[in-house]
């Protein structure tokens, strides 16, 4: 079997999956980039293979804190929080309290137990978490804007945000995609429910007298289609609430 490593082996391989290769198929080459592109788009979007956890960084202009939000990348369909801005406690700056801490109890951390510090650690996320909380954020991968509900008086032109999100696998970047048995199996299903859709409206007869059945084409890979789909639910990734 020749193993598609790009979208046009990919195309000509689940034709051959749908047909056999015994006849030919009798849709434009723009319904089966249709069927192909639906399939990648639900497979990012639901199958856990789909995406990746990704950290977006981005440096904020004069027009993002003027919009208070920031454009994020097309292949962006989640986002799930930002790292803090900024923090009143256990903040990165030089002389925070992490640094005064360790500063003058580093020296007695190596006879000692740990337990103190863990502790103290922890209390300082808590009180954190408290008084700051996270920053709130809205995201819609159709808009590809992540609004940031925040102090924007404290985010300046130059600033950095880092976003955690989640990055659809792209296959022109990931040729391997190509590969996925789910994806090759459900993109011949939406391929068979186009290709049943034409056959049903016409009595096709093959030169060796054999007949078309576009209907049972059609009930062939709407079950397909149905059966593939019911069993993305249990490899979902969790749903991207801010």
């Amino acid at each position: 079997m020749t193993v598609p490593a790009t979208r046009a082996e990919f195309a000509a391989f689940i034709v051959r999956q749908l047909t056999g290769g015994v006849t030919e198929i009798n849709i434009s080459e723009q319904a089966l980039d249709d069927a192909i592109d639906r399939a990648l788009y639900f497979w990012q979007e639901w199958h856990y293979n789909g995406s990746m956890k990704f950290y977006y960084s981005y440096q904020l202009t004069p027009t993002d804190v003027t919009n208070k939000y920031i454009t994020m990348p097309e292949n962006i369909i989640g986002a799930v929080r930002i790292f803090p801005i900024g923090q009143a406690i256990s903040s990165d700056a030089l002389f925070n309290m992490r640094y005064q801490f360790i500063m003058n109890d580093l020296y007695s951390l190596t006879n000692v137990s740990l337990v103190p510090y863990y502790m103290t650690m922890q209390h300082i996320s808590l009180l954190e978490e408290v008084l700051v909380g996270q920053q709130p954020i809205r995201y819609n991968r159709h808009q590809n804007q992540l609004w940031i509900d925040a102090d924007w008086t404290i985010m300046c032109p130059g600033t950095f945000i880092v976003v955690e999100c989640q990055q659809a696998m792209d296959p022109t970047a990931v040729p391997d995609v190509w590969r996925d048995r789910w994806v090759q199996d459900y993109a011949t299903a939406l391929l068979g429910q186009v290709w049943g859709r034409v056959l049903s409206k016409y009595d096709v007869v093959l030169p060796s007298g054999m007949k078309l059945d576009g209907k049972k084409i059609l009930e062939d890979s709407t079950a397909d289609v149905r059966r593939l789909e019911s069993t993305v639910p249990m490899m979902t990734n969790a749903v991207f609430m801010a």
